[in-house]
């Protein structure tokens, strides 16, 4: 299992002095140091139903397929910045959508952070030994019924990244600042599965970020930033 690591770099270049000191305090102060488990959060957790103004939202049922994502937070010029990508479009499950890179927990995966990262080479072409785990945030039930456990992740600065396109059509950067601004986490309504189905939307130039990934954007500012 891999562990958190607290002694987190903080030789970097100085046009980075103010951002990511900074984040890496608020992450130490509001992200989990342990994995969800039995009896945790994972009983009730966060969701696109939580957005129901009315309460009457159902969660998809039992059982949930566990999954991990990495929230990869990457030092760029000017300050900092996120990984995301667009899903292949021939993909069973959120085809086409942006995303954080992960997928389904294997049977071999010791923790969600070994999921994690194993998705992200996978997709991403990220390799392990570039990012240091900072913290988990809320278990996030998908509306496809996948209890994902979001892990933030340090990337180092010069990580090289290959897409793998049976998995991935493209990786993009956005940055913190844009994601971290509240005004931006807008709430829409679309049917879906002859439902009303309510979700974050996040605006990103011509893309949309939305549903399952902006709810986890929002939980990240819900948890260091606000």
């Amino acid at each position: 299992m891999r562990p958190l690591d607290g002694a987190l770099a903080l030789d970097c270049p100085a046009i980075h002095a103010d951002a990511l000191p900074d984040f890496l305090r608020r992450a130490e102060r509001g992200l989990a140091r342990e994995a969800p488990g039995p009896g945790d959060p994972t009983s009730n957790p966060r969701g696109d139903h939580d957005l129901d103004p009315d309460g009457i939202a159902v969660a998809p049922p039992l059982p949930h397929r566990p999954a991990a994502v990495l929230v990869p937070i990457k030092p760029v010029p000017g300050g900092l910045a996120v990984v995301l990508t667009q899903r292949a479009v021939h993909l069973r499950d959120h085809s086409g959508q942006i995303a954080f890179p992960g997928g389904k927990v294997d049977p071999g995966d010791p923790s969600p952070i070994d999921t994690a990262l194993r998705e992200a080479e996978e997709e991403i072409g990220l390799s392990p030994a570039a990012v240091r785990p900072l913290g988990y945030l809320d278990p996030y039930l998908s509306a496809t019924g996948f209890l994902v456990t979001p892990v933030v992740g340090l990337v180092e600065e010069d990580a090289s990244l290959t897409i793998n396109p049976n998995e991935v059509a493209d990786v993009f950067e956005v940055p913190l600042e844009h994601l971290m601004d509240p005004g931006r986490h807008l709430i829409k309504t679309r049917s879906w599965q002859g439902r009303m189905r309510i979700y974050y939307a996040i605006p990103f130039g011509e893309r949309l970020i939305w549903g399952l990934t902006a709810g986890i954007v929002h939980n990240l500012y819900e948890r260091l930033f606000r």
